[in-house]
């Protein structure tokens, strides 16, 4: 990930941190994917965000989140290696993997302004 980028990538774990703290799930998810779609196109930030979207369904008990965390963790730093990513992808188990999605106009400004 360019030095350019990762504070924004790591910003958005931080709230996403914060929120899950007050207990606002969902916008502790929300910073998850915006997470994800920052860091998808990076092996190691990519498996980090799914580690953590792991650790979210756990902590939270959503049997579908963990189970469709498990495959994400094992492929998605291979498939940003290759690059064989889906854009945009919020990278939860509530769309399907290998689904391409708009990058919203803030993140693919951020994205294309710090590349």
């Amino acid at each position: 990930m360019p030095d350019r980028l990762k504070p924004f990538f790591l910003e958005e774990l931080e709230i996403a941190g914060r929120f899950f703290l007050m207990k606002d799930f969902r916008s502790s998810w929300h910073h998850l994917e915006r997470a994800h779609i920052l860091g998808q196109p990076y092996p190691y930030h990519h498996t980090l965000v799914h580690w953590k979207m792991l650790l979210f369904g756990f902590k939270i008990k959503d049997i579908k989140e963990i189970i469709g965390q498990i495959p994400r963790l094992m492929v998605g730093g291979v498939k940003s290696f290759v690059g064989e990513i889906p854009d945009g992808n919020t990278g939860g188990a509530n769309v399907p993997p290998l689904k391409s999605m708009e990058i919203p106009a803030e993140l693919k400004k951020i994205i294309e302004d710090n590349k």
